[in-house]
């Protein structure tokens, strides 16, 4: 979101996604592949760290792959919402579970330095001031440490914003913030050699209400405080369902929703130039590696 937007409501974000917990995992199609993309982009990042947050854990899909990969490292899953914690601790096996930690991505409660590796899957989106919490990341990754994330992009659920567009004047759908904006913030917050680049996917289903019910179950139905109050008339939402179709209705009769993920990495210490070997894996010379200035 940009600064001209209406800041996100928190306590409505948690709400909505505490409601949604138990049947979350039923249609997160499109966050599982985002987390897998995500964890495979971590491949090529030679790092053993001793303590990695997964932050915006949710109901913990990402969280245990952390734990295989890094099996020496402790985990801390933190979340907005305590229903989702809960499912993300009866993930994970009885003999190493993550440490839960239900706060806000603004306030993080950790010390400076905490982490060598700050993971972050579809949390971003969330926040109401994107630069304070990308500082939060910046002050809690330690200065060897590694920030990977992926958000959504100003492209997202287009098609439902057009058609909300068309027939009402209020903001229905979220904004999201663009990625070079985003890298800008990075920038801003401290974090060395940002690199963001951004990717399609287009979701189809059989009805416009069909994307809207499963953005409600999902728990990401519009948080904003400009976001109009009073119960929507179903005339109004008949009609901005029929805009929906009349403008992208397919062949086969679905209707697309289009969603940009935006994939964001970079390090947190200053002055530590990377290198790549010859199998494209990032190299870092820890001689290098000094304290952050403040």
């Amino acid at each position: 979101m940009s600064a001209d937007d209406p800041p996100i409501d928190r306590g409505r974000v948690r709400r909505h996604f505490d409601a949604s917990a138990p049947r979350y995992d039923e249609v997160a199609v499109l966050q599982r592949e985002v987390a897998n993309r995500l964890l495979g982009r971590l491949d090529p990042v030679r790092i053993d760290p001793a303590r990695v947050l997964d932050l915006g854990a949710g109901t913990g899909y990402a969280t245990r792959p952390l734990m295989r990969r890094y099996r020496k490292g402790q985990i801390h899953a933190v979340d907005i919402a305590p229903a989702m914690l809960h499912r993300a601790r009866r993930r994970a096996p009885w003999l190493r579970r993550p440490r839960c930690v239900c706060a806000d991505l603004h306030a993080l409660p950790y010390p400076d330095d905490s982490f060598e590796l700050v993971f972050s899957c579809l949390a971003l989106q969330w926040a109401d001031d994107l630069p304070r919490a990308l500082r939060e990341m910046q002050r809690v990754t330690a200065p060897e440490g590694a920030v990977m994330f992926a958000t959504f992009g100003p492209d997202t659920l287009r098609e439902l914003r057009g058609a909300w567009a068309e027939w009402d004047g209020h903001e229905r759908v979220n904004r999201f913030a663009d990625k070079h904006d985003v890298g800008d913030r990075m920038l801003e917050a401290g974090f060395v050699d940002p690199v963001l680049d951004s990717e399609p996917f287009t979701l189809t289903y059989d009805h416009p209400r069909s994307v809207m019910r499963e953005l409600k179950t999902l728990g990401a139905a519009n948080a904003s405080t400009g976001r109009p109050r009073g119960l929507l008339s179903r005339h109004r939402l008949a009609r901005v369902e029929a805009a929906y179709a009349a403008a992208w209705r397919q062949e086969d009769g679905r209707v697309p929703a289009t969603y940009e993920v935006v994939y964001g990495h970079a390090w947190g210490m200053e002055g530590a130039p990377q290198r790549v070997d010859e199998t494209g894996a990032v190299c870092l010379d820890a001689s290098g590696i000094g304290r952050r200035r403040r």
